[in-house]
């Protein structure tokens, strides 16, 4: 309903299950799909992989409750271009459809850095292969690093005292080399190459 009420979003379409879901995306092509982890039958994860495995511009956008699931990480790896949490305020919800919508990443350092630190402590992540990781550059290893950090474009500037523009290029360039397909999947990357440690 609060979505319907904004002026420059439309809902197309509605889920109930995993499953529906899946299907309403193939169906209707909608550019974001607000995905549930706990639905009957097929949950968010699965649902997630395979809406991100039939290609297209459709971006999921996981909404999940901090304190309770334990399976972002999963959603993620299953190719989410991020994640809100249930209790956000209204007005930022609306805000992140429009991030994911855009064809960013939905990387809120607030919330990202706890998240992904609690559930890559939780159990190991698979390991990705060392190739790659030879192909970038110190400073792009450090901007990767921060990115793992959850910092935002012009926090690694000001780290790194370069321009917010350098720092764009970086994380182009870091993109294409890594293979990653948004920067939710660098932040999985710096957590599996060690760049970063889970928090304790």
């Amino acid at each position: 309903m609060l979505v319907a009420e904004t002026s420059d979003l439309t809902v197309v379409g509605e889920a109930g299950t995993g499953a529906e879901a899946v299907q309403l995306a193939r169906d209707v092509r909608p550019d974001v799909v607000l995905m549930d982890i706990r639905m009957p039958g097929m949950d968010g994860i699965e649902a997630t992989r395979r809406i991100v495995a039939d290609g297209g511009p459709v971006r999921v956008l996981v909404l999940t409750t901090f304190d309770e699931d334990a399976h972002v990480y999963g959603a993620l790896r299953a190719g989410a271009s991020g994640f809100l949490v249930k209790d956000m305020a209204v007005d930022d919800i609306l805000a992140a459809i429009r991030v994911v919508a855009a064809g960013d990443a939905l990387i809120a350092p607030s919330v990202t850095r706890r998240l992904i630190a609690g559930f890559v402590g939780s159990g190991p992540a698979p390991a990705r292969p060392a190739g790659p990781v030879a192909g970038i550059t110190e400073r792009e290893r450090e901007v990767l690093t921060l990115i793992g950090l959850g910092r935002s474009n012009s926090e690694i500037a000001d780290e790194l005292f370069i321009t917010v523009a350098t720092t764009k290029s970086h994380v182009a360039r870091l993109l294409t080399k890594l293979d990653a397909r948004d920067r939710v999947q660098l932040v999985i990357i710096a957590y599996e190459l060690g760049l970063v440690a889970p928090a304790r």
